[in-house]
């Protein structure tokens, strides 16, 4: 059995140094650490060389210049800060060190932590979106400032309006822009600008200070009245390398408040520039226009005829039109009678008493040719029987005779009959034809309460209520006489 001692591993310096630094680097991550600064040094390296302590211990800390060089303020003795670091070994010296990476003023490292969660959170909800940006007036008919009454911006903001465009009235809303509150304050003067709706503008903002003294702006509700706010907003936080939540939200983000009345006003000298040029231009063109409507009335007047003479040629233009109108109104007239007249001719020719008459000079005719013929056929036969009856011819021949004599009776009856049934036939033929006639008259359709409308002036039948107009002159004729009538309103047929 070898009971002699395992061999000794001897370390060197360097090597327990370098292992050491190896373990803190590997066992520590990044830690934030809050301390006092103390034996602050700065070489002319760049570097920072200090102790971090509290009241029960301290350790030594450097931050190189790359580092340094993005320091927000100046580092100073017994200033208390807040670090972002990691855990490291001087291996030279054998040191234990903090290696710094990040450092900040104790007090504001806290707001800034709650600025970049509030950032976060809003521009996550898309307050801060291009978009919803809103355009900013060209000229302001009146300008809205929410800020402190006795600030510096209130008075630098009136200055530069007055320095540039005075005619512009401002309407101030006073309001503590820091302290307990204030965020409050500032958000509810914002909702009431929108409400009164009396500035085309609103200014917000304050003057210069420390990040807790512009805190009032970094709060949600300045964010938020700002996105709901009506009236576009210019936020004017503080100083240029000052950026708070309002001028992320605002539709227009100012450096200082004299920045954002310089935005909000013209220049009035340019403006008056302008004016002039522009009211030279207006005055040339009028002249111009009055110059060529001067040649264009004058081109006018020439080629317009005197209107004494003009009203005179009316006058007997419209004297002429009148004769003309009665000419044709009398040759209307006197067509219309001539065509009435030929009518009721027609009219009287197809009458059924003028042919019944007729009928009855012809029936009594042809009963005047029967009887003439009938007494010529009886004195031919008495001339034959003279002679006979004059020479005692036997008894048969004074039979046939008779005979004879009564054929012909009879014959002159039958004739007779015959004319009178033809006659009556004929009668009623012509009572029913008279009939017929009678129903298809006018003449009957008047007889039963309905009229014919004629138009005064043309004498044309009216057969559809388009034909007229209201207030026009018509004539009913009726079947006894006739009525002048107006028409008062037209009823179309359903």
């Amino acid at each position: 059995m070898n009971d002699s001692p395992p061999p000794r591993e001897i370390y060197s310096v360097s090597r327990l140094n370098r292992e050491v630094r190896a373990t803190l680097e590997g066992h520590f991550p990044l830690l934030w650490l809050e301390g006092e600064l103390s034996n602050l040094a700065r070489p002319r390296s760049g570097h920072l060389y200090f102790t971090i302590k509290d009241e029960f211990a301290q350790v030594r800390a450097a931050m190189f210049r790359m580092n340094a060089s993005r320091l927000r303020f100046a580092p100073r003795e017994g200033m208390q800060v807040l670090m972002r670091a990691r855990v490291g070994l001087y291996e030279q010296r054998g040191d234990y060190q903090l290696i710094i990476e990040h450092m900040e003023e104790a007090g504001d490292g806290a707001l800034r932590r709650a600025f970049e969660a509030l950032k976060q959170r809003l521009d996550a909800e898309g307050l801060f979106a291009t978009e919803r940006k809103r355009p900013l007036p060209v000229l302001a008919r009146q300008i809205g400032v929410v800020t402190s009454p006795s600030g510096a911006a209130i008075h630098d903001i009136l200055t530069v309006l007055q320095r540039r465009f005075a005619a512009i009235p401002v309407v101030i809303y006073p309001v503590p822009v820091q302290g307990e509150g204030a965020a409050e304050q500032i958000a509810e003067a914002i909702r009431l600008a929108g409400e009164r709706n009396e500035c085309d503008v609103l200014i917000v903002g304050r003057g210069g200070g420390s990040l807790e003294d512009l805190w009032a702006f970094n709060e949600e509700v300045v964010a938020r009245a700002i996105a709901a706010s009506p009236l576009p907003v210019v936020s004017a936080v503080g100083h240029e390398v000052d950026v708070s939540i309002a001028d992320l939200v605002a539709d227009v983000r100012a450096a200082t408040p004299s920045a954002a009345a310089e935005l909000l006003s013209p220049d009035g000298d340019k403006w008056r520039i302008h004016l002039q040029a522009t009211s030279q231009r207006m005055a040339q063109a009028i002249q111009r226009q009055l110059q060529q409507q001067r040649k264009q009335l004058q081109w006018l007047r020439q080629r317009l005829p005197d209107p004494r003479r003009q009203r005179q040629q009316q006058a007997q233009r419209v004297d002429e039109l009148e004769q003309r109108l009665g000419k044709a109104l009398q040759q209307r007239l006197h067509h219309q009678q001539q065509r009435l007249a030929i009518g009721h001719a027609r009219l009287q020719g197809q009458s059924p008493q003028q042919r019944l008459q007729a009928q009855r000079l012809r029936l009594e005719g042809l009963q005047q040719r029967l009887r003439q013929g009938i007494q010529r056929q009886l004195q031919q036969a008495h001339q034959r029987l003279a002679p006979l009856q004059s020479s005692h011819q036997p008894h048969k021949l004074r039979q046939r005779i008779a005979l004879h004599r009564q054929q012909l009776v009879g014959l002159e009856q039958r004739l007779q009959r015959n004319i009178r049934q033809q006659l009556i036939q004929r009668q009623h033929y012509l009572a029913a034809q008279a009939h017929a006639l009678e129903t298809v008259s006018p003449l009957a359709t008047l007889a039963r309460g309905y009229a014919i409308v004629q138009h005064q002036d043309s004498g044309e039948i009216l057969r559809d209520a388009a034909q007229a107009q209201p207030g026009e002159q018509v004539v009913a004729r009726l079947q006894r006489g006739r009525l002048g009538c107006r028409i008062e309103e037209i009823y179309p047929d359903d």
